[in-house]
């Protein structure tokens, strides 16, 4: 049974080719153009995946000003404050762990619910950040772009995703000092 899976990629990439075997590459920008001002972005987290390192060189190209913060006890007033500037100010927010913050996740459903889209700045983008949860409002995943980064398989995708990441990453640490 453990061999299953591999003989049936074998197989597939020997009569369809590889590219029905190997995950596309994770794309930021073809998800950014998919979403609106009115529609969060949400990033399903799974175990061994962090996709900060990405989200913030995609911050850096696309130079938009963001904010971030971690959810958790006590975070969601500063995390709605945080949302109310940047539909004003045309930033970007970042709410990470939406899972720790299952109770106040209702309150940003209605937040999101009640937004009037001529009074949003046309640059602003929501982004969140949860693993799968039960208690994540269904209303949300339904109007928002969807997006996993499954961790690498095996040590060249390992190695070629460490490549991009400091290739991507070294320019502005140099920059910054």
């Amino acid at each position: 049974p453990d061999k299953i899976m591999i003989a049936v990629q074998n197989y597939v990439m020997s009569e369809l080719g590889d590219k029905f075997v190997k995950p596309p590459p994770f794309d930021l920008a073809a998800c950014y153009v998919d979403s609106a001002i009115t529609n969060p972005l949400v990033f399903v987290l799974s175990a061994g995946s962090d996709p900060m390192a990405g989200l913030l060189k995609f911050v850096s190209d696309q130079k938009a000003t963001l904010n971030t913060i971690s959810l958790g006890q006590g975070q969601g007033p500063k995390a709605a404050k945080l949302i109310e500037n940047a539909m004003k100010d045309g930033s970007w927010v970042i709410l990470q762990n939406c899972h720790l913050a299952t109770s106040w996740m209702p309150k940003l459903d209605r937040m999101l619910e009640q937004q009037d889209p001529k009074q949003i700045h046309q640059e602003y983008r929501l982004w969140l950040t949860s693993y799968p949860s039960s208690k994540f409002p269904v209303a949300i995943l339904q109007n928002s772009v969807k997006l996993t980064n499954e961790p690498p398989k095996g040590l060249r995708a390992n190695l070629n995703g460490s490549f991009h990441c400091c290739r991507a990453i070294i320019p502005t640490m140099i920059k910054n000092g």
